[in-house]
């Protein structure tokens, strides 16, 4: 059982910057896979991000301004979030796999608890 628990979030107007941290309880962190997904009020959750061994696959929505980078010796994941836009706005969850990165959440076992990011008009 992996745990993972985001840190981070808060409200930040449009063009500013956060940064969201998502640390991990697990030995064996360098072998997971890692994601970032957010959903929206009344939408769907979406894939925003992942990392793993073999590289970093982004959306094209937040190709650009968004950077995941991860430590390895501190079990944790980042995601540095520059030129906030009024619709990145909702609860960022990060997510861990074994498997290969997809920006299927269902591909994903382990689920922290959120992050709210709200950004402003």
């Amino acid at each position: 059982q992996v745990q993972l628990v985001e840190s981070g979030g808060g409200l930040v107007q449009a063009g500013g910057s956060l940064r969201l941290s998502c640390a991990a309880s697990t030995r064996t962190f360098s072998r997971y896979t890692m994601g970032w997904f957010r959903q929206a009020p009344g939408k769907e959750r979406e894939f925003v991000v992942a990392i793993s061994w073999s590289g970093t696959y982004y959306s094209d929505s937040v190709k650009g301004r968004f950077t995941i980078s991860r430590d390895n010796a501190k079990n944790t994941v980042y995601l540095q979030m520059n030129s906030l836009k009024f619709e990145d706005t909702g609860v960022y969850y990060c997510a861990a796999s074994l498997r290969r990165p997809v920006p299927n959440a269902n591909e994903y076992d382990y689920w922290g608890q959120g992050t709210q990011v709200t950004v402003s008009s």
